[in-house]
C-alpha cells in the first residue's frame, strides 16, 4: 500500500473543501425554491426569496392540489413516461444495433435517411394533419408516445455504443448457434447497460415533460398530462391575479409567483429520484457516442 505524503493529504483536503462548496452552491437554489413555495405571495414580493420561509402557508399547493384532475394527470405522466421510455428504448436499440454491423446492406443509406431527419422536419401543419388525420391518434394517451417512440440522436448514440462492442462476441456465439435475436438480448444489451441509463434517461425526461402535444391533440382534460395539466393552473392564476388587480380586492393576493415554485417542485420531485438508481451506470455513459463511426 502506498503511503500518501503530506502534500497529497492537504490536496484532498483542498478539493474535499472545493467539491462541498461547490455542491451547497448547486443545492441553494433548489432549497430556496422549496422554502419560497411554503411562503406566502406578500412575503415574497415585500422582503424577496429565503431559504427559510418567512411566513409559511400552503396557499400555492392546495391551489395545485384542490382537485384530483392533478392526480390523474400525475397517473398520465407516470404511464407515458413508463411506457414510452420502455418502448423507445425498444425500439432505438432494435434500429440502433443493426446499423452498427458493418456487414449489413444498405447500412449507409439508412444512417442517412434517419440522419436526414435531425436536419429537416416536416412542419408542424404536416405533423397535426398526419397524426389527427391520417393516424387517427386525436385524443389518444398514445400520441404522447407512438410519435417520439424514436430520437435521431439517442439513435446514434446507440449505434456508436454498439459499435464500440467487441465483434468477436458476436462472432462466437454465432459459431456456437446463437441467431441475431439471442445475441442482442442475452449478449449485447447486458453489457450496453452504461448505454441503456444514459438513453433511457433522455428519454424518460422528454416523455415526462411533455405538453405541446397534449395542447394540439387533447381535448379531454382527463388525458392531459402533468405538465400541461400545471401551464393551465398558472395562466389561471396568472388571469386571476389580474383580475383581482382590476377590482381592488382588499387584503388578497393571488399566489402567482409561489403557485410556479410550487409547480418546478411538484414536477421535478418525482423525476429526480432516478438520478440516484441510474447513477453508476450514467457516469460510465457519459463517453457514449464518443467512438468514431
Amino acid at each position: 500500500m502506498i503511503k500518501e505524503s503530506q502534500g497529497d493529504r492537504l490536496l484532498k483536503g483542498v478539493m474535499y473543501v472545493i467539491l462541498t462548496l461547490f455542491a451547497i452552491y448547486c443545492v441553494t437554489p433548489f432549497l430556496s425554491v422549496i422554502s419560497s413555495s411554503l411562503t406566502s405571495e406578500g412575503s415574497i414580493l415585500r422582503d424577496g426569496y429565503s431559504i427559510i420561509p418567512r411566513a409559511f402557508t400552503l396557499d400555492a399547493y392546495k391551489l395545485i392540489f384542490k382537485d384530483a384532475t392533478i392526480y390523474r394527470a400525475y397517473g398520465v405522466t407516470v404511464f407515458v413516461t413508463i411506457v414510452g421510455t420502455a418502448l423507445a428504448m425498444l425500439v432505438t436499440c432494435a434500429l440502433a444495433y443493426p446499423l452498427s454491423i458493418r456487414t449489413l446492406k444498405y447500412r449507409n443509406g439508412i444512417n442517412f435517411y434517419v440522419y436526414f431527419t435531425m436536419l429537416f422536419h416536416g412542419g408542424l401543419v404536416a405533423n397535426y394533419l398526419l397524426i389527427s388525420k391520417y393516424l387517427g391518434m386525436r385524443d389518444s394517451i398514445w400520441v404522447l408516445i407512438i410519435p417520439a417512440l424514436i430520437s435521431p440522436w439517442n439513435m446514434f448514440l446507440m449505434r456508436n455504443f454498439f459499435k464500440s462492442v467487441d465483434e468477436s462476441l458476436a462472432e462466437s456465439a454465432k459459431i456456437d448457434g446463437a441467431n441475431d435475436l439471442y445475441i442482442f438480448f442475452k449478449i449485447v444489451l447486458p453489457i450496453s447497460l452504461p448505454a441503456l441509463a444514459t438513453v433511457g434517461l433522455f428519454y424518460a425526461m422528454g416523455f415526462w415533460n411533455k405538453w405541446f402535444e397534449a395542447m394540439l391533440f387533447i381535448s379531454d382534460e382527463h388525458k392531459f398530462p402533468l405538465q400541461y395539466l400545471i401551464m393551465r393552473i398558472m395562466n389561471n392564476a396568472e388571469f386571476a391575479n389580474q383580475l383581482s388587480s382590476q377590482i381592488s380586492l382588499p387584503n388578497y393576493v393571488v399566489p402567482t409567483l409561489t403557485t410556479r415554485l410550487a409547480t418546478t417542485v411538484v414536477t421535478i420531485g418525482p423525476i429526480i429520484f432516478l438520478y440516484p438508481f441510474l447513477q453508476k451506470y450514467f457516469v460510465k455513459g457519459l463517453m457514449v457516442g464518443a467512438v468514431k463511426g
